[in-house]
């Protein structure tokens, strides 16, 4: 049976895994579900339709699940997911989706999630990311997996932000940011490959090599982006890192960091 603080209130509709710990004056809303071995601290307000995955650790005054900061909203049953093994440290805001955009907010596996991160509405978040204090997302956001964001940056309604970037303090992103990528600034603009983090992470001296030749594509040799999905087809049919740099480049809405 769940343990659940005798002065919090949790909604008769709410369903809590057997092992779901609840702390003091923590509110959760009926529309709530927990999975096993969640954890919940003191003060907490989990509400709307949320579904919060397995072995999470939600610490004090956290909001989850409340209504977008969008005044288009009008109280549709729109969503907000977060998956598995999730740290989610004090004063953190997710909202629910919007009917407007992709209904839900997601989070994925494996995040680091430091004190007063906001993370929007209809945003995507992959897995193994860590956010430092007070990173910010706007609505519709989406970050890929394994990125780590400065503190205090702040990205921009819609863009993208592809797998293993790094960004640092005080980071502003109004463009996309394509993946590998070590970023910086007000506004943002890329500082070299995330040689350092790709390293820690496996990849072999090959992969780094191609995606070095990449970035002096994209980066170095005063290429468009067009000119430079042109190019990049050379090295992606033999290596996936480059082919995922291409796919990225292909979905970019908003233009990349230049």
């Amino acid at each position: 049976m769940a343990k659940i603080h005798p002065t919090a209130l949790v909604a008769a509709g709410a369903q809590l895994a057997d092992d779901v710990e609840i702390g003091p004056y923590s509110i959760i809303g009926e529309h709530v579900a927990i999975g096993a071995g969640t954890t919940v601290g003191a003060h907490a307000v989990i509400t709307g339709h949320t579904r919060i995955g397995a072995r999470n650790q939600i610490f004090h005054f956290v909001s989850l699940g409340e209504v977008p900061q969008d005044k288009k909203y009008a109280g549709e049953p729109t969503r907000l997911e977060i998956g598995d093994d999730n740290v989610i440290r004090e004063f953190c805001t997710f909202n629910v989706g919007t009917v407007q955009g992709r209904g839900v907010t997601t989070i994925g596996n494996h995040n680091w999630i430091m004190a007063y991160v906001h993370i929007a509405h209809d945003c995507v978040v992959g897995d193994r990311t860590i956010f430092a204090n007070n990173a910010s997302l706007a609505g519709h956001a989406e970050i890929g997996d394994w990125v780590i964001l400065g503190g205090f940056t702040g990205v921009h309604q819609f863009c993208k932000i592809g797998a293993h970037v790094m960004t640092g303090i005080s980071s502003v992103v109004f463009k996309d940011i394509p993946p590998f990528v070590m970023a910086a600034g007000q506004p943002a603009a890329p500082h070299g490959l995330n040689s350092e983090g790709l390293k820690r992470r496996g990849f072999s001296a090959d992969a780094l090599s191609a995606l070095k030749r990449a970035y002096k594509i994209v980066y170095r040799e005063g290429n468009t982006v067009a000119e430079a999905q042109t190019k990049l087809g050379d090295d992606a049919a033999s290596h996936p890192e480059v082919q995922q740099l291409l796919d990225f480049l292909a979905r970019s809405e908003r233009g990349i960091i230049r």
